[in-house]
């Protein structure tokens, strides 16, 4: 029992210390020899859990960065209230809340995105998911807000979701470049305006 905790302390290590490098210096700079610096472990140790580096940048997908986007983006949809109050919380306030390192490191996911998405079918398969599941939680609120009367009938479900996320992933990638939060400020106000503009 003792060693398969130490086992599973290790990769959980490994995941960790990986998706902190990818997110930092980039994926396709980050060796398996730096992530074995960080974690202070032996080759050995990283290939008795992953085969090569690809299967590692998988997990990372699939176990942290999609954990990041569900707890963040996607299960508050799925809370119970006003579709526009949810939109609004989810949305507005998250963006504001993010601290100052990951205003300038941007969107792990956008990040990965734009790296590797297009280089790995499997990758882009992981990355697709995660939006996609996005997009049906967005759906599903959006559609909840037609029904309580809050939200117009007469948009488009699938359009306001996937614009919403774009929206989203594009400011997190555009304030990278700015030293200040006067361009989130200025997206907040779009947004909220957005926002008004379908409520009924």
């Amino acid at each position: 029992m003792l060693q398969k905790q130490k086992s599973e302390f290790t990769k959980q290590l490994i995941l960790n210390e990986s998706f902190k490098l990818f997110y930092k210096d980039g994926f396709k700079t980050t060796s398996v020899d730096k992530i074995m610096i960080k974690t202070k472990l032996t080759k050995g140790a990283f290939y008795y859990h992953y085969k090569n580096k690809k299967e590692l940048g998988l997990d990372v997908i699939k176990l942290k960065i999609q954990k990041r986007v569900c707890d963040g983006m996607i299960s508050p949809l799925y809370t119970s209230g006003n579709a526009i109050d949810i939109l609004k919380a989810t949305f507005l306030n998250r963006i504001k809340a993010f601290p100052l390192e990951e205003k300038q490191q941007g969107c792990p996911m956008n990040n990965f995105i734009n790296e590797i998405g297009d280089s790995e079918k499997v990758y882009q398969t992981a990355l697709k998911s995660i939006i996609e599941e996005w997009k049906t939680a967005l759906i599903n609120l959006i559609d909840k807000g037609k029904k309580q009367k809050t939200i117009k009938n007469a948009i488009s479900s699938e359009a306001t979701a996937v614009y919403l996320i774009s929206a989203f992933e594009g400011m997190r990638g555009i304030r990278k470049l700015y030293d200040t939060d006067e361009i989130i400020d200025e997206y907040v106000l779009g947004l909220s305006m957005y926002i008004n503009q379908i409520k009924v």
